[in-house]
C-alpha cells in the first residue's frame, strides 16, 4: 500500500537538495501523514491522514467509548 493521504491522496514529492556551490542533488519531500481513528457511519477504522486534512475537519475523528462516558459522567448532575 502507497503512503498516501486516504482523503485527499497527497503522496510524496520530488525535489533538488542545493548546495553552497550549486549543486543539485534528488530528494524526496514526503507527506507528514498521520494513523488516524476515523469515525466512518457506525464503525470506526484507522486511516492514513496528511495533517491539512485534520487541521481543516476533512476527516471526523472517532472518540472512544472511555472517553464518552467520562464526558456524560462529568456532565451529569450530581444527585445527593
Amino acid at each position: 500500500m502507497a503512503r498516501a493521504c486516504s482523503i485527499c491522496g497527497k503522496t510524496q514529492q520530488t525535489g533538488n537538495n542545493v548546495s553552497h556551490a550549486n549543486n543539485k542533488t534528488k530528494r524526496v519531500f514526503k507527506a507528514n501523514l498521520q494513523s488516524v481513528r476515523v469515525a466512518d457511519g457506525g464503525s470506526t477504522k484507522k486511516a492514513l491522514v496528511c495533517t491539512r486534512c485534520i487541521r481543516t475537519g476533512r476527516v471526523q475523528k472517532a472518540v472512544s467509548a472511555k472517553v464518552t462516558k467520562a464526558v456524560s459522567e462529568k456532565a451529569a448532575p450530581k444527585t445527593v
